[in-house]
C-alpha cells in the first residue's frame, strides 16, 4: 500500500500529482551539432510525464560548463527551441517537469571546451580517478582522465552567475516548471562547496559561508528570474566521487538548508552517497536536514517503493526521486501503483545511441499484449 508515495504534494506553488520523481539522467543523446534536445529527446520525456515531477538531465548552463559530450546545453537558441518541445510535450501529458541547470568545472577536458582551453574550477587541482566523455581527435568517443582546470579568477566569476541567470531566464521563457540548480556530484558548485577543492584565500574560500556563496548566488540568480516557488537545488552530502573529500560536507548541507530555506525555494534534492560511494548518512542528519529546510525534501538512494513509501511516512522526506527505475520503467507510478513487476534497464545503452535502450522499453500494456 503505496499510500504515501502516489498521493499528490503542492511544492512551491505548484501541484505534483504524486510523489514519485524522476531523477536527472545523463543519456548523452542530444542531436549534433550544437548539443539540442531533438524529437528523440521529447518522445522520452513525455513517455515518462506520469511522475509527479520529471527532472531532466543536467544541461551545460555554458560551452565551459560541458563535460560530456552529446548532453544538451541551455545556452543557444536553438537548444531552448528545442527544450520547449520537451516542455510542450510533457505539459500536454499533465505532467511536470524542472530543468537542472549545470556547470561540470573541472569534470572537462580540453577537447570539450572552446578553443582547446583548460577547464575552470574553484583552484587548479585535477579531479584525481575522474573520467570525462569526449570526441576524440580522430572523430571516436572515449572516457578520458579530466583535464588539469584553472582557477576561476575573481573577476570571472559575476560571469559564471551570469550564465545561471541567463540559463533560468530561457527556462522561464520556455516554460519550466522549475529549474533545479545542480550542487551536486562533485560539478563546480561542490568544488567550491568541498574543504578539499576549494583552497581559495578570497571571498569564495576559506569559511563555509565562503565555499557556498557560489552556490547561494547562482540559486539567487536563478530565483530572480523563475521566482523562489519554481526554484529546487541538489546536493549530494557525503559524495566521495571526482576528487571530492569534503571533511565539513554536513555542516555545510545544513547551512545551505537554512539559506535555501530563508529564501523560500520549492524543493530541496539530496543524492544521497548510494552509487559514489561515501558514508550513508544518518539519523541524526536526516532529523537536522528535516528541521533547517521548510521546503519539499527530496531523497535519492536507491529506494524501493516500500522504502520510499515508508521514508515519506517517517516524515524525513516530502517524496522520492528514483534513477535508473526511470531508464527502463515509463510508466513506473503506473507500475508502482499495480504492484507490476519492473523492467531491467540495459546498462550497455546508459550513454548514447538512439531509440534502443531509451525510447523502446515496454510500457505495461504493451508488456501485457
Amino acid at each position: 500500500m503505496l499510500d504515501q508515495l502516489l498521493t499528490p504534494i503542492k511544492t512551491g506553488s505548484t501541484e505534483l500529482a504524486n510523489r514519485v520523481v524522476m531523477a536527472p539522467l545523463t543519456r548523452s543523446r542530444a542531436a549534433q551539432p550544437g548539443d539540442v534536445p531533438h524529437a528523440l529527446n521529447v518522445e522520452y520525456y513525455a513517455q515518462r510525464a506520469s511522475a509527479g515531477l520529471i527532472v531532466t538531465e543536467a544541461s551545460q548552463i555554458s560551452r565551459q560548463g560541458q563535460g560530456y559530450a552529446w548532453t544538451p546545453g541551455i545556452y543557444t537558441d536553438a537548444q531552448e527551441a528545442g527544450w520547449k518541445n520537451v516542455v510542450d510535450a510533457v505539459h500536454a501529458m499533465q505532467g511536470k517537469i524542472a530543468l537542472q541547470l549545470w556547470h561540470v568545472g573541472r569534470i572537462s577536458h580540453n577537447l570539450l571546451q572552446e578553443n582547446g582551453a583548460a577547464p575552470v574550477s574553484a583552484s587548479a587541482l585535477t579531479a584525481e580517478n575522474s573520467q570525462c566523455f569526449v570526441i576524440q581527435e580522430d572523430g571516436t568517443p572515449a572516457n578520458v582522465q579530466t583535464a588539469q582546470p584553472r582557477a576561476l579568477e575573481l573577476a570571472e566569476i559575476p560571469g559564471i552567475v551570469e550564465q545561471y541567470r541567463q540559463a533560468a531566464h530561457r527556462a522561464q521563457r520556455i516554460g519550466f516548471d522549475f529549474v533545479e540548480v545542480h550542487g551536486a556530484n562533485g560539478y563546480l558548485l561542490q568544488q567550491f562547496l568541498s574543504t578539499n577543492s576549494n583552497q581559495r584565500s578570497d571571498a569564495y574560500g576559506g569559511s563555509i559561508e565562503n565555499r557556498a556563496r557560489l552556490m547561494l548566488e547562482a540559486v539567487d540568480a536563478a530565483i530572480s528570474e523563475m521566482g523562489a516557488e519554481r526554484v529546487g537545488v541538489r546536493l549530494s552530502p557525503n559524495f566521495v566521487a571526482h576528487g571530492i573529500a569534503d571533511t565539513e560536507a554536513e555542516e555545510s548541507a545544513l547551512y545551505l538548508a537554512r539559506e535555501f530555506s530563508k529564501r523560500g525555494i520549492a524543493y530541496l534534492h539530496i543524492a544521497e552517497p548510494d552509487w559514489a560511494g561515501g558514508a550513508e548518512l544518518s539519523a541524526e542528519f536526516r532529523q537536522q536536514l528535516r528541521a533547517a529546510f521548510s521546503g519539499t525534501l527530496i531523497c535519492c538512494g536507491g529506494y524501493s517503493a516500500e522504502e520510499a513509501n515508508a521514508l515519506i511516512a517517517s516524515g524525513l522526506a516530502d517524496a522520492v526521486a528514483f534513477g535508473r527505475p526511470y531508464i527502463a520503467n515509463p510508466d513506473l507510478v503506473e507500475r508502482f501503483a499495480m504492484g507490476a513487476a519492473l523492467n531491467t534497464p540495459d546498462r550497455t545503452t546508459f550513454y548514447g545511441g538512439a531509440e534502443k535502450g531509451y525510447t523502446d522499453y515496454p510500457f505495461l500494456q504493451k508488456a501485457a499484449a
